[in-house]
């Protein structure tokens, strides 16, 4: 651990911030899976098992981090209904580094560390389905180009949990994830809803000098930092759509200051392009579906501007806000040809093209992921494409506009397509039936293997993607 270069700067907002608790005891600790990738990229690579347990099982505290975990306190709108009996439930920030290779702060969150006072009954604990998923969920969109928390470790803790949407008793785990920041948009509601103007500008001066420096100097700082998280958000959003990303549970408290996709619940990729597509039974409105997500995203950020209102003014904020469906309008595009391994061009062609591709998309209700893995690097891709599974498709007079508009664009310096994975007939995806194929022969029989091979196809895909850590 010569490396890791820890970090508390999380304690330094004070207790109105958090609550100091202690982690569950588990009955076990046997260790499922570790993001070595990351552990080198923190300074945490040549942790032993035996060590990895320790801190990532039993939470001993990371030398020099944070001497105990920090149960974070927030509010939030939970399907547009606010809430403010919220706060890390089942979790908690066990300790805080700094990325060795650009130096930024990263938080270590938990999820089903233990009780905490914002449990709400709650027993403070995750399923180990709950953890596989979530191993899966960020190593999939990680590789797909999507900025999302890390699965840093996830550990079965040997306890026996009853959970109505899943047969009990199940068996238990602790995930433990990586991310740039814990602070969300319902961190900020909570102290406008108190009324605490005070810990209010202290929690921006904190934002900003952690997580966006560049905007210390701005006349406005409400305004700018508004700005910059609209920014990675409408970001994000772009990315979750060229991915085929329902992430499931939109509130609020699931969205950070840094535009970073994390806590993923029922989350799931589309079969094929449908908006109306949604991820969660409960959601029965359908409002976190597919296409109602840049809206969602939008409509939370109306949310960050009024807890910013005490600092700032409706007439430096408006204009801001308003920035919000240009920015992922012009995203957007950059987001789907990076998906298509092809460079942008003038931006009115580049919208008109996804608008026909969604278009087309729709209509023939082609496979979605295996469309982007078939004209990867546009015309570069034709013989390949007709060669696929969905070749019938591409054969269709619909999808003529298409294929003349992908004639029109240079591949970009990373197309790679003489990556093997590119040889294959079919993407690696993760469809809600092939996740619940990789969980049965763990949940049946303790078998590991489709999990360990299915990670192994996704760092394949990574590569060929060339997404660095």
């Amino acid at each position: 651990m010569t490396s890791f270069k820890p970090a508390r700067n999380h304690e330094s907002l004070g207790d109105v911030f958090f609550d100091r608790v202690a982690p569950a005891d588990f009955p076990q600790t046997i260790l499922r899976h570790r993001d070595q990738r990351w552990a080198q990229r923190m300074g945490l690579a040549d942790l032993t098992d035996a060590q990895w347990l320790s801190h990532f099982g039993r939470f001993e505290p990371l030398p020099g981090s944070l001497p105990q975990p920090l149960a974070l306190r927030y509010h939030g709108h939970q399907f547009r209904s606010y809430n403010p009996d919220l706060g890390d439930g089942r979790g908690f920030l066990f300790a805080q580094g700094h990325d060795l290779a650009d130096g930024r702060l990263m938080d270590f969150g938990t999820k089903g560390s233990g009780k905490t006072p914002w449990s709400r009954g709650g027993d403070g604990r995750l399923t180990l389905k709950g953890g596989v998923r979530e191993v899966l969920a960020t190593e999939m969109l990680e590789s797909l180009g999507v900025y999302t928390s890390k699965s840093f470790s996830l550990i079965e803790t040997g306890e026996a949990l009853y959970r109505g949407d899943e047969p009990s008793p199940t068996r238990s785990s602790v995930l433990v994830r990586l991310s740039h920041s814990h602070i969300r948009i319902g961190t900020f509601q909570r102290l406008a809803y108190l009324e605490d103007s005070e810990s209010l500008a202290q929690l921006l001066d904190y934002a900003i000098a952690n997580y966006y420096p560049d905007l210390a100097a701005a006349a406005d700082k409400p305004a700018a930092f508004l700005g910059a998280v609209v920014a990675n958000v409408a970001r994000l959003g772009a990315q979750w759509i060229a991915a085929g990303f329902v992430h499931g549970v939109l509130n609020t408290d699931n969205i950070n200051i840094t535009g970073e996709s994390f806590d993923y619940g029922p989350w799931r990729f589309l079969p094929v392009y449908d908006p109306d597509f949604t991820a969660a039974y409960f959601d029965e409105t359908g409002l976190y579906s597919f296409g109602r997500q840049p809206d969602t995203l939008a409509w939370n950020l109306t949310r960050l501007a009024e807890s910013l209102l005490p600092l700032s003014s409706i007439e430096a904020l408006e204009p801001v806000l308003n920035t919000v469906w240009p920015s992922f309008r012009a995203e957007l595009p950059r987001q789907i040809l990076r998906r298509l391994g092809l460079r942008p061009g003038d931006i009115e062609r580049d919208g008109a093209f996804v608008t026909a591709l969604f278009g087309f998309l729709s209509a023939s209700k082609a496979p979605y992921e295996q469309f982007f893995f078939d004209w990867r690097g546009g015309r570069l891709s034709a013989e390949r494409a007709a060669r696929s599974p969905s070749a019938q498709f591409y054969a269709s007079e619909s999808f003529r506009p298409i294929a003349d508009a992908l004639e029109g664009y240079q591949a970009a310096d990373d197309v790679n397509l003489d990556h093997r994975y590119f040889g294959r007939q079919q993407p690696r995806t993760m469809l809600i039936e092939e996740m619940e194929a990789i969980w049965a022969p763990i949940a049946e029989s303790d078998d590991w293997g489709l999990f360990q091979s299915t990670l192994s196809e996704i760092a394949e895909m990574r590569d060929a993607y060339r997404i660095e850590p």
